[in-house]
């Protein structure tokens, strides 16, 4: 049987295990300009607009980005980078600037903090599926009333990217984002899909079935490759759409590499 996550020792209490910690400048760029573009009202709703990095790495640059690129939205978001590693956190608090951005040593139960959205990436992956349902369940449960999650996986330089956006109701939006002339066909996207969906790209599953049908359109929009592949990923997204599936968001988003589904459309 699994083992289930174990809580770290220490006074905190942090639940989770250390990640590899690999991070990079910009490489979680793709999913803040998702978050920063596409969630402005909920942010500016936010009665405590409080946002939880969970999981950022051996080095804080991608929290401290993500509180720049927020703060265009809502000047006075607050972010808390958490760390169960307390090297990590230590790094974070050479560069904190509290009470705008600070750095906390905690897991999955949010060291006590209730955010209104939290930003988990790269996060889940050592787990196993029923672990990381097991830490969704968690991480809802020490949101504000109507928070978010936005859990996901990218490549070590952000150029390939997936992730979930969930609420208290479970899992709302799909989201795949890559940068398009970095791709040979969107299928490419499938060794980053979120431990929710990595071991269903298979004959039968829904999420094999898009990205079978995603591919048949990228094939399908082959004379748009000339305007480049940015024109030819709008191309696939719009045929995407006109196939059935149920895609977000119009051409201003699809032209910055990403289409977002309703969760339906994916769940196992």
């Amino acid at each position: 049987m699994a083992r289930k996550p174990r809580l770290a020792a220490g006074r905190a209490r942090a639940l989770g295990v250390p990640t590899r910690g690999t991070t990079n400048p910009n490489r979680l760029r793709r999913v803040d300009r998702w978050m920063t573009g596409t969630l402005t009202g909920f942010l500016l709703d936010a009665a405590d607009p409080l946002v939880v990095d969970l999981g950022y790495g051996a080095t804080p640059i991608t929290t401290v980005e993500m509180a720049t690129r927020l703060r265009a939205v809502r000047p006075d978001v607050r972010v808390l980078g958490l760390e169960i590693d307390q090297d990590r956190v230590d790094a974070g608090k050479a560069v904190a600037a509290p009470p705008f951005l600070d750095f906390r040593r905690g897991g999955f139960e949010l060291a006590g903090a209730r955010p209104v959205l939290l930003r988990a990436f790269n996060v889940l992956r050592q787990y196993t599926e029923e672990q990381s349902f097991e830490a969704w369940d968690t991480m809802l449960s020490r949101l504000a009333p109507g928070g978010l999650i936005v859990e996901g996986t990218c490549d070590e330089i952000g150029r390939r990217c997936t992730w979930v956006t969930l609420s208290a109701d479970g899992p709302l939006r799909f989201t795949l984002a890559c940068k398009p002339s970095g791709i040979d066909v969107p299928s490419d996207l499938a060794e980053r899909l979120p431990k929710a969906l990595i071991h269903k790209n298979v004959p039968g599953e829904r999420v094999h079935a898009l990205l079978t049908e995603l591919d048949a359109c990228w094939a399908t929009a082959a004379p748009f490759a000339p305007f480049g592949p940015r024109a030819r990923w709008v191309e696939s997204a719009r045929l995407l759409r006109e196939r059935g599936w149920p895609v977000l968001d119009d051409r201003r988003r699809w032209r910055l590499g990403e289409i977002t589904l309703e969760w339906a459309a994916v769940a196992p």
